[in-house]
């Protein structure tokens, strides 16, 4: 499902090319969506290609092409060169609901993924790709600035090169947030806090599941 700011870009996009057979530069995607840098306009167009309902041409300036058709309310409604600019506005920083899959601990591994529900968070702080939180339990991250009780955003992946901070799932029942580094034929998770351990497991009982992409804290 798109984001309010996808959806709106995907169909002026998807109307301009109707229009004139060009597609909107990128002044033209900020002013329209009412954002404040073009930066915005990027992270939008870069998770619109991940989803699968834009690509852009190699080699061609604005050259943008959109491979599957967004939902409109009205499938018969006139196309609008852009969303209206009598609207309200909305918050330049929008803010995404991704799942939040209760508490995993960043010292001695707990029962993975407890509960789910949602957390907002602001889109600023995600880049590409689809995410989801976790509430840090413990200490044992503390040197790399992260706390107990802060929100983990993890980018969901399978993968990870050394020194990355990981969401590793051990023997598909318990998870911990740590370093992942390989050591011979041996995955080491470690800690960032002196007074742990490292741990070390044989890769089958090691299933990455996501890379860290950020930290949310609340100050309360």
């Amino acid at each position: 499902m798109l984001t309010r700011k996808q959806h709106e870009l995907i169909c002026f996009i998807q109307d301009r090319l109707s229009e004139s057979g060009v597609s909107p530069s990128f002044e033209e995607m900020k002013e329209a969506l009412e954002l404040k840098s073009k930066s915005g306009v990027h992270r939008l167009i870069s998770a619109l290609e991940e989803r699968g309902y834009l690509r852009r041409l190699p080699n061609r300036a604005r050259a943008l092409e959109v491979l599957k058709a967004p939902e409109r309310p009205d499938a018969k409604r006139t196309p609008a060169p852009a969303p209206s600019r009598r609207a309200a506005p909305e918050p330049a920083n929008d803010v995404i609901e991704i799942p939040l899959h209760g508490r995993i601990a960043a010292g001695v591994p707990i029962e993975a993924f407890e509960g789910s529900t949602s957390l907002p968070v602001p889109a600023a702080l995600l880049g590409a790709g689809e995410h989801f939180a976790l509430e840090v339990a413990g200490d044992s991250m503390v040197e790399a600035g992260i706390l107990d009780g802060d929100y983990a955003l993890i980018r969901r992946q399978e993968v990870a090169r050394d020194g990355e901070i990981v969401v590793a799932l051990i023997e598909d029942s318990e998870a911990t947030l740590k370093y992942f580094r390989r050591e011979g034929a041996m995955i080491r998770l470690d800690p960032a806090n002196r007074s742990y351990d490292p741990q070390r497991y044989a890769p089958a009982q090691v299933r990455v599941q996501g890379k860290l992409a950020g930290i949310l804290r609340r100050y309360d």
